[in-house]
């Protein structure tokens, strides 16, 4: 789809009719009225083909659902990005992603939804209309980042980030030397998800291996080393605990 370049007030009323829509089933809401939109605004997108007035009621058009979706999307990966990567609370984020949502050209949603791993919903649960790279059958195993939790052992990249959902859990990562950009490996997922960083392995249990989020370097067919005999000494004897990560 050609880049429309639309102002952001018409993004903003295309975004608009998408969302009201979309939560009418729970919480029924009239229908946008043209006017109550800026006239101008509203001029540019019947021009360009992207809505239709009826009766002082404005609706997409086909063109328009499709702008529409792009531009909802955008904003959602963007809630996404800055909620899972920059840990920036949910009720800053929505607000910034917004104004974010205007920078991330089409091209570079995907490469933002990809590196998230395709997410379905936003941080509010609300859906993210899949994009190109979705609907091109991107699966779990091509993602360029995926959670520790969903690699295999053997596998290795390097430590994109970490999802700040628990501050003592990043606290404890980067104590461990678990920072972004640190070579990584998988080395086995049972009892406990064990990785190497540096010279040292490491002991985690799975919530905390969801959070860390590895950018691959490729598919090994590494076996999985034995699972006791090599864990350095912090860790022996603890591995079947569970308490929050703490060993």
């Amino acid at each position: 789809m050609p880049d429309r370049n639309l102002s952001e007030r018409a993004e903003e009323i295309l975004a608009g009719i998408w969302q009201r829509r979309e939560s009418e089933e729970e919480h029924p809401a009239p229908a946008d009225r043209a006017g109550e939109a800026p006239e101008e605004a509203v001029g540019e997108l019947e021009e360009k083909g992207l809505v239709r007035e009826t009766s002082g009621q404005l609706s997409l058009t086909d063109e328009g659902e499709k702008e529409a979706a792009a531009i909802v999307r955008r904003e959602r990966l963007a809630e996404r990005l800055l909620v899972d990567v920059l840990n920036v609370g949910k009720g800053v984020a929505t607000e910034t992603a917004c104004k974010f949502e205007h920078l991330l050209r089409r091209g570079i949603d995907d490469e933002i939804c990809t590196l998230l791993g395709h997410p379905k919903v936003c941080p509010h649960g609300s859906p993210i209309p899949p994009g190109e790279c979705c609907r091109a059958g991107a699966q779990e195993a091509s993602r360029v980042v995926s959670a520790l939790a969903d690699l295999l052992p053997g596998q290795e990249g390097v430590i994109a980030y970490i999802r700040g959902r628990r501050r003592e859990t990043v606290q404890r990562m980067m104590a461990l030397g678990a920072v972004p950009g640190t070579p990584i490996r998988l080395l086995q997922k049972s009892p406990s998800y064990v990785f190497q960083i540096e010279q040292s392995h490491v002991a985690v249990d799975r919530e905390i291996a969801r959070d860390i989020y590895v950018r691959l370097r490729g598919r090994s067919t590494v076996a999985p080393p034995p699972p006791t005999s090599w864990l350095p000494r912090p860790f022996w004897g603890k591995r079947h605990r569970r308490g929050r990560g703490r060993r």
